[in-house]
């Protein structure tokens, strides 16, 4: 038995739409999750900003460069003797031609349609924040959004 609190990590999780309404997805190829799809991400690094995580990571599974968009959620797990703070960030594709390229700690990576999403393994709360992303995409006023444009700050959009 472990006697240990189990050690803060901050984390990103982009959740990247094409021009066709799909969501990318990777199949994680270490823990957390192990085997289970989710949109990339992983830990923050020491002193790195959220958003260059965010592009950090999509680049390092996927082999993408993306446009990051508001602050959707924050999710709180205790996972394999971690406690993550995960930040879900919404984001676009910048080359629709740019093909998929699994890498880093990502066994497969794929565009899956919206109604398909149900057909993948995931953990476990992923889905309505997926849900809410896709209402944030089209137009809903959902999310904190970068005040300044440094990656700092977050706060509701307001028109």
């Amino acid at each position: 038995m472990n006697s240990h609190p189990p050690r803060p990590a901050i984390g990103v999780s982009v959740i990247v739409f094409d021009a066709q309404d799909r969501l990318l997805l990777v199949q994680r190829a270490q823990p957390p999750s192990l085997g289970l799809w989710h949109p990339p991400g992983g830990k923050l690094e020491a002193g790195e900003s959220l958003l260059q995580a965010c592009r950090r990571e999509v680049w390092e599974e996927t082999g993408l460069t993306v446009e990051i968009g508001p602050l959707l959620a924050v999710v709180e797990r205790r996972l394999e003797g971690f406690h993550y703070i995960i930040l879900d960030f919404l984001a676009t594709q910048y080359d629709a031609s740019a093909p998929l390229r699994p890498a880093d700690d990502a066994l497969q990576a794929r565009w899956v349609e919206q109604q398909h999403l149900p057909d993948y393994p995931m953990p476990e709360g992923l889905l309505p924040i997926l849900a809410r992303a896709e209402h944030a995409r089209r137009g809903a006023c959902l999310g904190l959004h970068d005040l300044q444009g440094d990656g700092t700050d977050f706060i509701p959009y307001t028109y």
